[in-house]
């Protein structure tokens, strides 16, 4: 829960200046390309989104292991919509409306961070059932 706190204060506190409207749209893209992995069980595919702090701790079988036992409603959805997004110094925020497969609401936050080679890579998800109490 406190990860999810931090996660909210990085969102506020980053800044949405008009430039990082790419770096918005670019890790959208990264995180609806990674979805979609997600959704043909395409491991490879969904692991090649990870930063890599995040390829260092978890292997390719674990990572989708993780995915579907602890990110149930990021794996398998019936709706999935972009909300609020920040960008600034190569950090990118974005809130993300989930309908899962039972038709509960959750909100993810996403974490992405522009890498050394140019790309963006997610960086971390925090899931929390939309109208519960941080």
């Amino acid at each position: 829960m406190r990860a999810f706190v931090l996660l909210i204060a990085l969102l506020i506190g980053l800044g949405s200046p008009a430039g990082a409207a790419d770096d918005v749209a670019a890790a959208q893209k990264v995180i609806r390309s990674q979805v979609e992995a997600f959704g043909r069980d395409d491991a490879a595919a969904a692991y090649s989104h990870a930063a890599p702090a995040i390829q260092e701790v978890f292997p390719p079988d674990i990572f989708m292991a993780m995915v579907r036992g602890s990110y149930a409603p990021v794996y398998r959805h019936k709706s999935f919509e972009f909300g609020e997004a920040h960008a600034e110094g190569g950090k990118i925020a974005q809130r993300v409306r989930i309908v899962d497969a039972e038709g509960v609401p959750w909100e993810a936050l996403y974490t992405l961070e522009l890498q050394p080679d140019g790309s963006i890579k997610i960086s971390g998800c925090t899931l929390l059932k939309a109208g519960q109490a941080v």
